[in-house]
């Protein structure tokens, strides 16, 4: 097996017993990055200078030094600020911007010994669902080419999937992380809202943004949010709770009450209802126990979603005036012109009482429906996307439809909840994954569920045929 085709749990060991150096890795990744991104477009910047960060861990390892990531290479959502290294968001009003420090998240894995390899591409801003929302080239879908990779983190997505990196960070604030997970065969986390630090994360929705990752596997994933995961002094909104060892909790037997949301289910695309209904069937014959629930507000939930965090944006992206740092505002790109002014609508005198105020009270009717099917229900699963991915600029010339891909992820983000796409079988050639939520700060849940979906399917080994 090619080096980058293993697991971070598989490259770890490597590392560990010396039988691979951390400059050899690093040379790996970067050398498959030169001959494939450029018609993949995963990435916006690429750290040449990675290399001898790498040679010096090696120096490091040497002499006794071992940390939890120490030497691994990582790409960074373009979304995260980092110290020195240019941050865009995929817009050319931060285009030649760069950071005067790390967000919390990736000092984190900074300090866990980790090597950031690049930044990844995304919708601008995080404004999108499908990826084609950059100024840096569209990401292809590296399982079918043409095709839309899931957003915002579609530059994540893509580059976990092409095995160009093992861990990939990512916002999630409708669906960010887990659709890529879906679209691209990875893992995508979305944590409880303040189990990650949002410090250094160029903000979209401040309510609802929710810093995760992308990986190949769950072990994977669950290893890496115990590093990111914990109180912030710089975030008042990361949570006090103590953050349990995921892998420990891996190895305990778990069984779970599924519920299985009927609203959920309407309207999906027939390959897509098939996969998942196996996939829950699975996970029944293992010995989980699947509960029909009822979610009676969620068909409110996106327009309660697009009201909430369009109004949320058309705030955070007031800041860019160009005066302080960044380029003027004739530089925003349309999708964040569209949200700004729907927003910046629903804020207004005079309609702030009709559309924002109207639209938190039935966020809370969304937040009292999951906490009632959670005094039933251990877990909550669904589809990610109700179709499968979708060609590029398809859904370009109706944005309403293009909003419509979230409707399945964002409750999750207005709740607070934190959810997981498992990658299951195809469906018609294309990846698709299974959608888990758990009540707050509950992430173990996940994690032991989507294991055993993990087990059955074993998607991470189906590797997808990069063109040059």
């Amino acid at each position: 097996m090619e080096i980058y085709e293993l697991t971070l749990k598989e490259i770890l060991k490597l590392l560990k017993s010396e039988k691979i150096s951390s400059y050899e890795l690093t040379k790996i990744y970067l050398d498959r990055i030169k001959r494939y991104d450029k018609k993949l477009h995963g990435f916006i910047t690429i750290r040449e200078i990675a290399l001898k960060e790498a040679r010096q861990k090696d120096i490091q390892r040497k002499k006794g030094i071992r940390k939890p990531l120490f030497g691994v290479p990582i790409a960074v959502k373009d979304n995260f600020v980092t110290d020195n290294i240019r941050t865009t968001a995929a817009d050319l009003v931060l285009d030649d911007y760069k950071g005067q420090y790390n967000s919390t998240a990736v000092q984190r894995l900074l300090d866990a010994g980790a090597i950031i390899i690049g930044k990844t591409n995304l919708d601008c801003w995080g404004h999108g669902s499908s990826g084609e929302h950059t100024v840096y080239g569209v990401p292809n879908n590296p399982y079918a080419y043409g095709r839309v990779t899931g957003g915002s983190s579609s530059g994540s997505g893509a580059s976990v999937a092409a095995r160009f990196i093992p861990i990939a960070t990512g916002s999630d604030t409708g669906g960010s992380n887990r659709q890529p997970g879906s679209y691209c065969n990875v893992v995508g986390l979305k944590p409880t809202y303040g189990r990650v630090s949002r410090y250094g994360i160029i903000a979209m929705a401040s309510s609802t943004d929710s810093i995760g990752h992308l990986t190949r596997t769950i072990w994977d994933s669950a290893y890496v949010l115990k590093i990111t995961a914990g109180k912030d002094p710089y975030d008042a909104t990361t949570g006090a709770s103590t953050v349990p060892d995921y892998i420990k909790l891996l190895e305990k037997p778990y069984k779970a009450r599924i519920g299985i949301p009927k609203e959920y289910f309407d309207g999906l695309d027939k390959g897509i209802d098939t996969s998942v209904r196996k996939a829950l069937k699975i996970l029944e014959n293992k010995g989980h126990q699947l509960i029909e629930i009822s979610l009676p507000h969620a068909k409110y939930a996106y327009p309660i979603y697009c009201v909430t965090v369009f109004s949320e944006i058309s705030s955070n992206l007031n800041r860019y005036d160009g005066i302080r740092y960044g380029n003027g505002r004739d530089k925003f790109q349309d999708e964040p012109r569209r949200r700004i002014m729907i927003g910046t609508h629903s804020l207004s005198t005079g309609y702030a009482d009709k559309y924002y105020k109207q639209a938190a009270k039935g966020r809370t009717l969304l937040i009292k429906d999951y906490n009632q099917a959670f005094e039933k229900v251990d877990l909550i699963a669904a589809a990610v996307f109700p179709f499968p991915p979708f060609k590029h600029k398809e859904r370009e010339i109706d944005p309403l439809k293009m909003y419509l891909s979230d409707v399945l992820t964002v409750t999750a983000n207005l709740t607070g909840t934190p959810g997981i796409s498992v990658p299951i079988e195809f469906v018609n050639g294309l990846p698709n994954g299974l959608h888990l939520i758990a009540p707050h700060f509950m992430e173990e849940r996940i994690f032991r569920v989507g294991l055993d979906v993990e087990n059955e399917f074993e998607m991470y080994k189906v590797s997808p045929k990069l063109e040059e």
